[in-house]
Protein backbone atom coordinates (compact mmCIF):
# COMPACT_ATOMS: atom_id res chain seq x y z
CA UNK A 1 0.00 0.00 0.00
CA UNK A 2 2.79 2.03 0.80
CA UNK A 3 4.41 1.60 -2.74
CA UNK A 4 0.94 2.94 -4.09
CA UNK A 5 1.04 6.24 -1.94
CA UNK A 6 4.58 6.77 -3.16
CA UNK A 7 3.94 6.14 -6.73
CA UNK A 8 0.77 8.48 -6.26
CA UNK A 9 2.44 11.01 -4.70
CA UNK A 10 5.15 11.32 -7.72
CA UNK A 11 1.93 11.62 -10.36
CA UNK A 12 0.68 13.97 -8.65
CA UNK A 13 4.20 16.16 -8.25
CA UNK A 14 4.65 15.73 -11.93
CA UNK A 15 1.48 16.78 -13.52
CA UNK A 16 1.51 19.77 -10.94
CA UNK A 17 5.48 20.55 -12.45
CA UNK A 18 4.46 20.38 -16.15
CA UNK A 19 1.25 21.77 -15.61
CA UNK A 20 2.80 25.20 -13.66
CA UNK A 21 5.40 24.91 -16.20
CA UNK A 22 2.83 25.34 -19.05
CA UNK A 23 1.34 28.72 -17.68
CA UNK A 24 2.22 32.13 -19.45
CA UNK A 25 4.26 34.51 -16.86
CA UNK A 26 2.17 38.21 -16.83
CA UNK A 27 5.45 40.50 -16.68
CA UNK A 28 5.64 44.05 -16.16
CA UNK A 29 6.35 46.15 -18.95
CA UNK A 30 9.94 46.26 -20.55
CA UNK A 31 11.00 43.15 -18.13
CA UNK A 32 11.79 39.89 -19.51
CA UNK A 33 10.83 37.19 -17.35
CA UNK A 34 12.17 33.80 -18.67
CA UNK A 35 10.27 30.63 -17.45
CA UNK A 36 12.73 27.27 -18.13
CA UNK A 37 12.33 23.95 -18.22
CA UNK A 38 14.85 21.72 -16.16
CA UNK A 39 15.82 18.07 -15.96
CA UNK A 40 19.15 16.86 -13.79
CA UNK A 41 20.73 14.16 -13.09
CA UNK A 42 23.09 12.77 -10.46
CA UNK A 43 24.65 11.17 -7.80
CA UNK A 44 23.73 11.30 -3.56
CA UNK A 45 25.02 10.63 -0.43
CA UNK A 46 22.54 9.65 2.12
CA UNK A 47 22.61 9.34 5.91
CA UNK A 48 20.46 9.01 8.96
CA UNK A 49 21.75 11.39 12.13
CA UNK A 50 20.77 9.60 15.01
CA UNK A 51 22.08 8.52 18.32
CA UNK A 52 20.22 4.82 18.60
CA UNK A 53 22.43 3.13 16.64
CA UNK A 54 25.18 3.16 14.00
CA UNK A 55 25.35 3.74 10.57
CA UNK A 56 27.63 4.67 7.57
CA UNK A 57 26.88 6.80 4.43
CA UNK A 58 26.39 5.19 1.36
CA UNK A 59 26.01 6.45 -2.46
CA UNK A 60 22.70 6.50 -4.55
CA UNK A 61 21.65 7.90 -7.87
CA UNK A 62 18.92 11.15 -8.11
CA UNK A 63 16.72 12.29 -10.51
CA UNK A 64 14.91 15.51 -10.92
CA UNK A 65 12.43 17.99 -12.93
CA UNK A 66 11.35 21.51 -12.65
CA UNK A 67 10.87 25.15 -13.53
CA UNK A 68 12.61 28.02 -13.26
CA UNK A 69 11.56 31.32 -13.29
CA UNK A 70 14.81 33.93 -14.07
CA UNK A 71 13.87 37.35 -12.53
CA UNK A 72 16.64 40.06 -14.17
CA UNK A 73 15.20 42.64 -12.13
CA UNK A 74 15.24 40.93 -8.74
CA UNK A 75 18.70 40.24 -6.56
CA UNK A 76 17.14 36.37 -7.10
CA UNK A 77 15.66 33.54 -9.13
CA UNK A 78 13.30 31.01 -8.07
CA UNK A 79 12.48 27.23 -9.00
CA UNK A 80 10.26 24.90 -8.27
CA UNK A 81 9.99 20.89 -8.93
CA UNK A 82 10.26 17.48 -7.74
CA UNK A 83 12.99 14.92 -6.84
CA UNK A 84 13.28 11.32 -7.09
CA UNK A 85 16.57 9.45 -5.47
CA UNK A 86 17.59 6.41 -4.51
CA UNK A 87 19.50 5.97 -1.68
CA UNK A 88 21.47 3.69 0.76
CA UNK A 89 23.19 3.42 4.20
CA UNK A 90 24.60 0.64 6.43
CA UNK A 91 23.78 0.14 10.17
CA UNK A 92 26.16 -1.54 12.18
CA UNK A 93 25.02 -5.16 13.59
CA UNK A 94 26.54 -8.66 14.33
CA UNK A 95 25.25 -12.20 12.98
CA UNK A 96 24.37 -13.43 16.37
CA UNK A 97 24.30 -12.07 20.27
CA UNK A 98 27.08 -14.50 21.42
CA UNK A 99 29.41 -12.58 18.77
CA UNK A 100 30.88 -9.30 20.53
CA UNK A 101 33.87 -8.48 18.34
CA UNK A 102 33.46 -8.95 14.51
CA UNK A 103 32.77 -5.81 12.79
CA UNK A 104 29.95 -5.94 10.59
CA UNK A 105 26.50 -4.27 9.05
CA UNK A 106 23.47 -4.03 7.37
CA UNK A 107 22.48 -2.44 3.74
CA UNK A 108 19.16 -1.05 3.42
CA UNK A 109 17.56 1.15 0.50
CA UNK A 110 15.29 4.20 0.74
CA UNK A 111 13.53 5.74 -2.04
CA UNK A 112 12.36 9.25 -1.63
CA UNK A 113 10.36 11.66 -3.82
CA UNK A 114 11.11 15.06 -2.98
CA UNK A 115 8.65 18.30 -3.98
CA UNK A 116 11.04 21.51 -3.61
CA UNK A 117 10.41 25.39 -3.81
CA UNK A 118 14.07 27.35 -3.66
CA UNK A 119 14.93 30.84 -3.92
CA UNK A 120 18.74 31.07 -5.89
CA UNK A 121 20.25 34.20 -4.08
CA UNK A 122 22.60 35.48 -7.34
CA UNK A 123 26.10 35.75 -5.70
CA UNK A 124 27.95 36.51 -9.38
CA UNK A 125 24.41 37.45 -11.86
CA UNK A 126 23.29 34.16 -12.95
CA UNK A 127 26.51 32.26 -12.57
CA UNK A 128 27.11 31.25 -9.57
CA UNK A 129 23.95 31.08 -6.99
CA UNK A 130 22.85 30.24 -3.15
CA UNK A 131 20.03 28.33 -3.00
CA UNK A 132 18.09 27.78 -0.16
CA UNK A 133 14.35 26.15 0.66
CA UNK A 134 12.23 23.83 2.16
CA UNK A 135 10.92 20.34 0.53
CA UNK A 136 8.35 18.38 1.19
CA UNK A 137 9.41 14.44 1.16
CA UNK A 138 7.58 11.26 0.82
CA UNK A 139 9.63 8.52 1.18
CA UNK A 140 9.36 4.40 1.62
CA UNK A 141 10.19 2.15 4.16
CA UNK A 142 14.15 0.62 4.77
CA UNK A 143 13.92 -2.24 2.24
CA UNK A 144 17.17 -4.56 2.64
CA UNK A 145 19.75 -5.07 0.56
CA UNK A 146 20.36 -8.53 1.57
CA UNK A 147 17.79 -10.84 2.70
CA UNK A 148 19.78 -13.40 4.03
CA UNK A 149 21.12 -10.54 6.90
CA UNK A 150 17.32 -9.89 7.96
CA UNK A 151 17.89 -11.85 11.00
CA UNK A 152 21.39 -9.97 12.34
CA UNK A 153 20.99 -8.42 15.50
CA UNK A 154 21.58 -4.25 15.43
CA UNK A 155 24.30 -2.96 17.58
CA UNK A 156 23.24 -2.23 21.03
CA UNK A 157 20.08 -3.82 21.47
CA UNK A 158 19.49 -7.63 22.87
CA UNK A 159 16.18 -8.05 20.65
CA UNK A 160 16.23 -6.01 17.85
CA UNK A 161 16.88 -7.56 13.98
CA UNK A 162 18.05 -5.62 11.06
CA UNK A 163 14.31 -7.03 9.78
CA UNK A 164 12.53 -4.53 12.86
CA UNK A 165 14.33 -1.35 11.46
CA UNK A 166 12.03 -0.87 8.55
CA UNK A 167 8.94 1.36 9.10
CA UNK A 168 10.08 4.76 8.98
CA UNK A 169 8.12 8.36 8.74
CA UNK A 170 6.78 8.16 5.30
CA UNK A 171 5.83 12.05 4.93
CA UNK A 172 8.88 14.14 6.12
CA UNK A 173 9.63 18.44 5.75
CA UNK A 174 13.11 18.89 5.35
CA UNK A 175 15.33 22.05 4.83
CA UNK A 176 17.87 22.60 1.72
CA UNK A 177 20.86 24.37 1.04
CA UNK A 178 23.48 25.20 -1.40
CA UNK A 179 25.65 26.42 -4.69
CA UNK A 180 24.49 26.46 -8.49
CA UNK A 181 27.14 27.48 -10.85
CA UNK A 182 27.33 27.28 -14.86
CA UNK A 183 26.24 28.93 -17.75
CA UNK A 184 22.99 30.03 -19.10
CA UNK A 185 21.69 26.05 -20.33
CA UNK A 186 23.92 23.99 -18.10
CA UNK A 187 25.08 24.34 -14.32
CA UNK A 188 25.96 22.22 -11.73
CA UNK A 189 24.79 21.81 -8.25
CA UNK A 190 25.89 21.08 -4.74
CA UNK A 191 23.34 20.67 -2.11
CA UNK A 192 22.75 19.50 1.32
CA UNK A 193 19.46 18.53 2.68
CA UNK A 194 18.59 17.85 6.25
CA UNK A 195 15.35 16.24 8.07
CA UNK A 196 13.45 18.36 9.85
CA UNK A 197 11.05 15.61 11.36
CA UNK A 198 12.39 12.59 12.67
CA UNK A 199 12.17 10.10 10.18
CA UNK A 200 12.28 7.29 12.77
CA UNK A 201 9.42 8.45 14.36
CA UNK A 202 7.04 5.21 13.06
CA UNK A 203 9.59 3.19 15.21
CA UNK A 204 8.87 4.28 18.61
CA UNK A 205 5.08 2.51 17.55
CA UNK A 206 6.21 -1.07 17.43
CA UNK A 207 5.99 -3.69 20.48
CA UNK A 208 10.00 -3.88 20.33
CA UNK A 209 10.02 -0.33 21.89
CA UNK A 210 7.87 -0.88 24.66
CA UNK A 211 11.16 -1.75 27.28
CA UNK A 212 13.42 0.79 26.02
CA UNK A 213 14.31 3.57 27.85
CA UNK A 214 15.14 5.46 24.57
CA UNK A 215 13.25 6.60 22.23
CA UNK A 216 13.60 6.71 18.27
CA UNK A 217 14.97 9.65 16.84
CA UNK A 218 16.67 10.43 13.29
CA UNK A 219 17.23 13.35 11.08
CA UNK A 220 17.97 12.51 7.63
CA UNK A 221 21.21 14.01 5.97
CA UNK A 222 21.37 14.14 2.31
CA UNK A 223 24.18 15.49 0.20
CA UNK A 224 23.12 15.51 -3.64
CA UNK A 225 25.79 16.42 -6.69
CA UNK A 226 23.79 17.08 -9.75
CA UNK A 227 24.16 18.09 -13.58
CA UNK A 228 20.71 20.49 -14.78
CA UNK A 229 20.16 21.12 -18.23
CA UNK A 230 17.93 24.17 -19.00
CA UNK A 231 15.41 24.45 -21.89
Amino acid sequence: MKVKHLLLFVAICTCFVTQTNAQKQKTKKNVNIKNRFAIAGGLTNYNIITDNFTTTKGYGWGLGMGATADLPQKWYNISYGIQLSENTLSIASKPSLRVTNLENSVDYKIFTAQIAFLWHLKLASDYLTLDIGPMLQYNSDLELKDDDKKNYNINGFNSITAEDLKNLNNVNVNGAIGLTAGISYFKIRAQYIYGITNILGDLNKESFTKDLDNKFKGNQSMLAFTAILLF
